[in-house]
């Protein structure tokens, strides 16, 4: 018994986690995909005056901009951005302390695969200043299928086998016990 004991411990160590699906599996109603912004198209430029972050996110650009010396968020300011002729202003959230541009037109064109270069103007209190950037959109990629799907199946096979293996010897040892 001490074996199939030692085979449960074994698998269930080294048992590992499948990928599946698109689901949201955020806690606080914030989409996955905006929590985990790592593979979100992004742009970041900077100025002697102020420095820019901005993030493709589903449909919208969301721009958060500072002030470059001091890092104090620029907040209530007017920001324009031009993409290629295309002219869209963005609106400040004060919730979430950020600039947001959410043209339809405008964000379609932005998501396109390819390197678009992003012209920003900002007025804030007495400042004007342009920051240009570049945004790098890479082309879906398709899921690829689960490799390991198999191998789990492989395991429990292999599982199956060593729990029989265990309990043939058990029975082997009750019906020819050993010693005198």
């Amino acid at each position: 018994m001490k074996i199939l004991n030692i085979i449960w411990l074994f698998f269930a160590l080294t048992s590992t986690a499948y990928a599946h699906g698109d689901e949201d599996h955020s806690k606080d109603g914030t989409p996955a995909a905006q929590a985990q912004s790592a593979g979100q198209p992004r742009v970041e430029t900077f100025t002697e005056a102020f420095e820019l972050v901005g993030q493709l996110q589903g449909k919208e650009l969301s721009v958060f901009i500072d002030k470059y010396e001091t890092n104090e968020p620029v907040l209530n300011g007017k920001l324009e951005v031009e993409l290629n002729g295309l002219k869209s202003v963005g609106k400040y959230r004060p919730e979430r302390g950020d600039y947001v541009i959410a043209d339809e037109g405008f964000i379609k064109a932005l998501a396109a695969p390819g390197k678009h270069a992003l012209v920003f103007t900002l007025s804030a209190a007495e400042e004007t200043d342009l920051l240009e950037g570049t945004l790098e959109v890479q082309p879906a990629v398709e899921h690829e299928t689960n490799t390991q799907f198999p191998l789990a199946w492989a395991g429990a096979g292999l599982l199956a086998a060593l729990a029989l293996i265990a309990l043939a010897a058990k029975r082997r040892r009750s019906t020819h016990p050993t010693g005198k």
